[in-house]
């Protein structure tokens, strides 16, 4: 008898138990297995050049505006206006303006204006004045 059993499991370890069968479902949702996903490894790259940064601080800042409303702002608040390129965002026109000017700024303030510009009010720190840099500039 205990050899009878003795066979038995040694027939089963040297053949192999089959676990196949049907597969019970308990959720109602299918998620997917995951397989195997390996890195890209190209053999030429997808551009033949790097892409350039066409906003340099030349394009950034396109030109001031020399309205009454920015006279004003100039003379009152220490404050130059400038109409920028749409796609540049306030810390590329705070450096655009340090590089072109020489001047710190300590706030910039943009809107989109109905034509579809994109006016910015460069606020200047106090060690500036913003008539002075306007008359450089050459708004005045």
């Amino acid at each position: 008898m205990a050899s009878g059993k003795a066979a038995a499991v040694a027939k089963k370890l040297t053949k192999g138990v089959s676990k196949k069968g049907t597969r019970i479902h308990n959720k109602v949702h299918f998620y997917r297995g995951k397989t195997v996903d390996l890195p890209k490894a190209p053999k030429y790259a997808s551009r033949s050049t790097p892409k350039k940064n066409t906003l340099d601080k030349y394009s950034v800042i396109k030109y001031p505006l020399t309205t009454e409303s920015s006279m004003k702002l100039i003379e009152d608040s220490n404050t130059l206006v400038f109409i920028v390129d749409i796609k540049s965002n306030k810390r590329q026109i705070k450096a655009a303006v340090k590089e072109l000017y020489n001047i710190d700024c300590v706030k910039v303030n943009t809107l989109i204006t109905p034509k579809g510009l994109k006016k910015s009010y460069v606020r200047l720190s106090k060690d500036y004045d913003a008539l002075d840099v306007a008359n450089k500039v050459g708004v005045i």
